[in-house]
């Protein structure tokens, strides 16, 4: 199982979409690829693109997005006790912390955020 980082998400569905055909390689392998709320949320706040939306809403539905529930939270918490420099890394500790109790790996472009954390498996990108 996959959750996308914001950074992966972006670099699919937008600008010059470098991370799309790694993207579309994984889920023609049948790879079972996820969308935190957290993720849709910085997603969804940026520019975005009518076409870009439709894609994303094609590919991950929004209603489908992984909850950012009382566990993940407490799970977050845990992970800005043990992390040095947790603060302003909030967000991606969140969902970090998305990825653990889901057993995912992270796909992200932004590995230097995240490999500070414990028991997060990381992927480079999609």
């Amino acid at each position: 199982m996959i959750f996308l980082d914001t950074s992966a998400l972006i670099d699919s569905l937008s600008g010059p979409k470098r991370s799309a055909p790694a993207l579309r390689s994984a889920i023609e392998r049948g790879e079972r690829i996820l969308l935190p709320t957290l993720v849709l949320y910085e997603w969804l706040r940026g520019p975005r693109l009518p076409e870009e939306l439709a894609a994303q809403e094609a590919l991950f539905p929004s209603a489908r997005a992984v909850p950012f529930g009382p566990d993940e939270a407490a799970e977050a918490a845990r992970l800005c006790d043990r992390v040095p420099r947790s603060r302003g890394r909030e967000i991606d500790l969140a969902i970090a912390a998305c990825a653990i109790l889901w057993d995912a790996e992270l796909w992200t472009l932004n590995v230097s955020d995240f490999d500070d954390i414990p028991d997060l498996r990381l992927s480079p990108h999609p």
